[in-house]
């Protein structure tokens, strides 16, 4: 997983509300093995037209977004189900954060395991920031998981909350996995004296 500490990237706008992981990654895609990739399906059927030419209409096909790492989107998106594949497609694509007023609670946590950061603001904040992407498209915005701030294109400085744990990963850029075997040591300290204090249970038969 990379680590996310801050990202300054063109953004995108998606002024759509209720943006669901079917949309992101529909389900006809989901028996795709996880080493073959998403990003070419992610929002597929609002890229592409019923003969597999770019609507466009559809923002991510704008030139001004097309090296977009950041949506800048409305309230819940990612709900609907619990795929997994649903961040994997933004990171396929090569999206690093998402900013909304609120998302689907499933798609928030998966999206924080898998290095995607999706920070939560209010919805005045996003609509401005979404109205100045509108305004200069192609305008940067950086978002600072240090100090937890996202800095919008006319400067303007938006704070957000995060666990402390993820944050940690975050940085790090370690999954519950690699977090967990920060602690390697106590660990193997831990099995040692247990094996040693109950030597009966790995006794062989």
């Amino acid at each position: 997983m990379e680590p996310f500490i801050t990202l300054t990237a063109v953004a995108a706008p998606m002024d759509r509300p209720n943006i669901d992981t079917d949309q992101l990654l529909p389900a006809r895609f989901l028996r795709r093995p996880r080493d073959e990739g998403f990003g070419d399906v992610l929002f597929i059927d609002q890229r592409f037209d019923d003969e597999g030419k770019p609507r466009p209409d559809f923002v991510l096909n704008q030139a001004p977004y097309k090296t977009a790492q950041i949506i800048v989107g409305d309230r819940n998106f990612g709900g609907g189900s619990s795929r997994e594949g649903a961040p994997w497609a933004l990171l396929d694509y090569g999206f690093r954060c998402i900013v909304a007023s609120s998302f689907g609670d499933i798609f928030y946590n998966n999206s924080l395991k898998n290095g995607l950061l999706p920070v939560r603001l209010s919805e005045d904040a996003v609509t401005a920031i979404r109205g100045q992407l509108h305004d200069h498209p192609g305008s940067t915005i950086t978002v600072n998981l240090e100090t937890q701030t996202v800095t919008a294109p006319d400067g303007a400085t938006h704070e957000f909350d995060i666990e402390p744990f993820r944050k940690q990963s975050l940085l790090k850029g370690l999954d519950d996995i690699g977090m967990t075997f920060e602690h390697k040591q106590e660990i193997d300290t831990f099995e040692n004296g247990f094996r040693q204090r109950r030597p009966w249970l790995f006794a062989e038969a």
